[in-house]
């Protein structure tokens, strides 16, 4: 048996989401940093996309994409469900976790921590003002849809906190890294995050700080 071990970027939603995963499941992991853009041999070897998220399981399995590591780990440890243990439940999760990894994804992520940092990682060029300026606006359609679900359910995708509330936290997570998060304009998102930021699991994201680019003053704030 050797140690599990998750290849990682800082700020990826995608690996964010396994993070967390493997967090709730109560799996102890390593973090690796892969640094994708040097296309390093060995780890091509494992991934020829040269993408993270990627595990190796204790087995020495390897698994690449973060949806599909998450539906391995609800396989293999099936303890902790996170991916739901009924079809309504599945088909909901299923739904909102495919809403944030794409919608919300393609209209802030990629917009804001993709443009303000990525860019920078990755040596792109500069920032494109009217792609952050899009983000800005299309994070508060996001923040509205999150309140409307709350206020009518306990967690995201019903009475159970699953997958669906770690995806939508990964994204947001790594926006408000970077002070995005227009928290004080949306009282019930930024209530359901405070209940998802003040699990245990959620602890190791709090302690990232990227070298060269310190988190805003109340990312790791509990209280905000």
């Amino acid at each position: 048996m050797t140690q599990r071990v998750l290849y990682q970027l800082w700020l990826s939603p995608f690996c964010r989401k396994v993070r967390l995963a493997l967090a709730e499941k109560k799996l102890d992991f390593e973090l690796k940093v892969e640094k994708v853009w040097e296309r390093r041999r060995d780890f091509l070897k494992m991934n020829p996309s040269g993408e993270v998220p990627v595990l190796i399981d204790v087995d020495g399995t390897i698994v690449i994409d973060a949806h599909t590591i998450t539906v391995y780990l609800d396989e293999k440890y099936p303890e902790r469900k996170l991916l739901g243990t009924t079809l309504a439940e599945r088909i909901e999760i299923g739904r909102l976790t495919a809403w944030f990894d794409r919608k919300f994804n393609d209209e802030v992520t990629e917009y804001l921590v993709g443009e303000k940092m990525m860019k920078r990682f990755l040596k792109m060029g500069q920032p494109d003002g009217q792609k952050i300026r899009a983000g800005h606006s299309n994070i508060h359609y996001h923040l509205d849809y999150i309140s409307y679900l709350v206020a009518r359910r306990k967690w995201l995708a019903g009475e159970n906190f699953s997958i669906a509330d770690i995806t939508a936290a990964s994204h947001l997570s790594a926006v408000d890294y970077i002070g995005d998060v227009p928290w004080d304009q949306h009282k019930d998102a930024r209530d359901w995050y405070a209940r998802v930021k003040s699990r245990p699991s959620f602890r190791q994201l709090l302690e990232d700080h990227i070298p060269g680019a310190a988190p805003v003053a109340h990312y790791a704030d509990i209280d905000f």
